[in-house]
């Protein structure tokens, strides 16, 4: 295999409404056909995407934005938050009636019993409300931790807590990262695992949270339904995830 292929999930490899196109899976069937090396990179827990994986059959892949590694079914690499300053943080957003839901590779809690933002914000990814258990991070390894509160909020926890990095996702939502962590941290220690070389490394991406991974492939593709920050990086834009933007950009490359 010479080269590989890392692909974000929402608005890219699924479309807006949380589906994946035909052509999307017949595109990634052709790539593994031509020997090219096929892995997921999100913001989801893995939890979050294992039915995904299984109609794909894609066993590698780079989670919680690149703090969870997995390469063929294995843990290859693992960034945990840091808990003490988690629960600083945690006790202080409930100060100011900020919810958190915490997560692992297995599962999610919620630091309360219902809230509207995680509601609408989770469930705009097809998921439930979690049940509560704001004791959730004692004694465990969680490697992001979502954060609800309204655009612009999340200022203050940028400003006060230097071990995290805070990425919005949904006008009710940020992720909360270990410092530095980024969907690029994890497709290194992937790459490096499999010897690829740089110019041999492609990403396809549409949010905030993949600013990173595309500017350290060799070749970031950017969906037509990109915010713009990404397309003015991107090495090329494809169309839009509904308008078969994979498979449009797979061809456009050669690699189909």
């Amino acid at each position: 295999m010479s080269k590989i292929v890392f692909f974000d999930i929402d608005g890219t490899l699924l479309d807006h409404d949380k589906n994946l196109p035909a052509s999307t899976k017949e595109a990634l069937e052709k790539l593994k056909e031509n020997g090219v090396f096929v892995a997921i990179a999100t913001g989801r827990a893995p939890f979050m995407f294992e039915n995904l994986r299984k109609e794909l059959d894609i066993d590698s892949f780079v989670s919680f934005n690149g703090q969870y590694v997995v390469f063929e079914g294995e843990p290859i690499y693992q960034n945990p938050l840091n808990n003490h300053k988690l629960e600083q943080l945690y006790l202080e957003a409930s100060d100011k009636g900020h919810p958190v839901v915490f997560m692992n590779h297995q599962t999610m809690k919620s630091s309360v019993k219902h809230h509207n933002f995680i509601e609408t914000s989770l469930g705009g990814l097809k998921f439930a409300h979690p049940e509560q258990d704001d004791r959730f991070y004692v004694d465990k390894d969680l490697f992001q931790t979502l954060l609800f509160c309204e655009e612009g909020m999340e200022e203050f926890y940028r400003e006060n807590y230097p071990e995290f990095t805070f990425i919005r996702w949904h006008p009710y939502s940020v992720d909360i990262l270990p410092a530095g962590g980024s969907k690029a941290e994890g497709i290194k220690k992937m790459v490096e695992r499999l010897g690829f070389n740089p110019e041999d490394v492609y990403a396809f991406g549409d949010g905030l949270n993949d600013l990173e991974m595309l500017k350290a492939a060799g070749t970031g593709v950017a969906m037509g339904n990109a915010v713009p920050q990404l397309k003015e990086l991107a090495n090329m834009v494809t169309s839009d995830v509904d308008d078969n933007g994979i498979w449009n950009g797979l061809k456009e490359l050669k690699l189909i």
